[in-house]
């Protein structure tokens, strides 16, 4: 039913907000939206005669997006966990590892929510495959704890996957930093042997997955898939941490290298975006250009976009759901018609992100309101079901 698109989920970074990044993530959140705008639904079929050619570059490359989004969630992991390479040491690995889980959950519940709400008003009068079938409890229950993919049941809403992935990628992060930590305190290591050690591994996990594991179709719901391009934002990070000119230059070059030799040993246009993207970032951040006070006011409109960036991409299948369902049942049927709706759906999915950033994903997660939050998912999706 869904097709393997994302979003970035929030993160801040070690040195506060970057605005290139935010702006980024909205142009790219936006694609996203396109994307699925044009796969699901009758009204985009209606639409398509309007604008063939963009409708057919969104519905097949409109999900290169997603690789944009795993550099800059490695790029931020690595500013807000490890910095210097090493777990900081104000934070605790479990302490990250709920941070994590608590900031993608609590918005990703009342989304869920939502879109097995809409699904059940809907799939009456909808003849749609995009629409989920009624919801099982251990279906429900895997969505909740971010397993649905790994234990095989089909997903209730579109790139409810890559908030899984996230978590994974954070996970396997943590863990590299965990055990550099561990290798330094057990085997008396130096600080700097320790960052070494740190950013070793995360250059090997990179190289394996960009060689190996990414070549294989059947691992693209483990994190081992996506590492590449996640391992290449946090590398990038680093490299924009060298003082001296010819470490940063050579530091560069390597990373190019390593982009190109998995392209030559396999073409993969996903792994091309992720490298343009990672050199484009690490470009950007030697020139000073995430500071904020390089974004003029002209640009907050896309700023803002990028801050509800996870919360428009968790919220808008619902409502393309509602609106594809509403305007192809009453609505005279036209081209433009259709086209409208799809705008309709775009503006509402905006109106509907903005509430969720605002209500829920701003607010600090606590473990109260995430068992409020899952037993109203598991509630809602059994009552729909009956």
């Amino acid at each position: 039913m869904t097709t393997r698109t994302a979003a970035t989920p929030p993160q801040q970074s070690a040195a506060g907000r970057m605005p290139l990044l935010d702006a980024t993530k909205g142009v790219a959140c936006l694609l996203i939206v396109g994307h699925h705008l044009v796969r699901y639904g009758p009204l985009s079929e209606g639409a398509a005669p309007l604008a063939p050619r963009l409708f057919g570059w969104l519905s097949q490359d409109g999900r290169l997006a997603v690789q944009v989004f795993l550099v800059l969630a490695g790029f931020l992991a690595a500013a807000s966990l490890a910095p210097a390479g090493l777990l900081r040491s104000d934070r605790s690995a479990m302490r990250a590892l709920y941070q994590r889980y608590g900031r993608l959950v609590m918005p990703y519940l009342v989304a869920l929510i939502c879109t097995v709400l809409v699904a059940a008003a809907v799939r009456p009068w909808l003849d749609d495959e995009a629409v989920p079938g009624a919801p099982s409890l251990p279906q429900l229950i895997a969505h909740g704890l971010l397993l649905q993919d790994l234990l095989g049941y089909e997903a209730l809403s579109a790139g409810v996957w890559y908030v899984a992935i996230d978590f994974q990628l954070f996970a396997v992060a943590v863990l590299v930093f965990g055990l550099a930590g561990l290798m330094q305190r057990y085997w008396r290591l130096p600080p700097v042997q320790a960052r070494r050690v740190g950013v070793t591994l995360v250059a090997g996990l990179v190289v394996g997955s960009l060689l190996v594991f990414n070549r294989q179709a059947s691992l693209d719901i483990t994190a081992i898939y996506f590492f590449g391009a996640y391992g290449l934002g946090m590398l990038g990070f680093w490299i924009g941490r060298a003082t001296r000119d010819i470490t940063w230059r050579s530091a560069v070059a390597l990373l190019g290298t390593l982009g190109l030799a998995a392209l030559a040993v396999d073409w993969r246009s996903r792994i091309a975006v992720a490298l343009v993207a990672v050199l484009a970032v690490v470009m950007a951040d030697r020139r000073g250009w995430l500071a904020p006070k390089h974004w003029p006011v002209v640009a907050m409109p896309l700023l803002l976009l990028g801050r509800i960036s996870y919360s428009l991409f968790l919220i808008h299948f619902p409502v393309i759901l509602l609106v594809n369902a509403i305007v192809s049942r009453w609505a005279p049927r036209s081209a433009w018609g259709d086209a409208a709706g799809l705008l309709a759906a775009v503006a509402l999915s905006l109106g509907a992100a903005t509430v969720l950033y605002t209500q829920v994903e701003q607010r600090p997660a606590t473990w109260r309101a995430l068992l409020i939050m899952f037993g109203a998912l598991l509630l809602c999706g059994l009552l729909t079901a009956l």
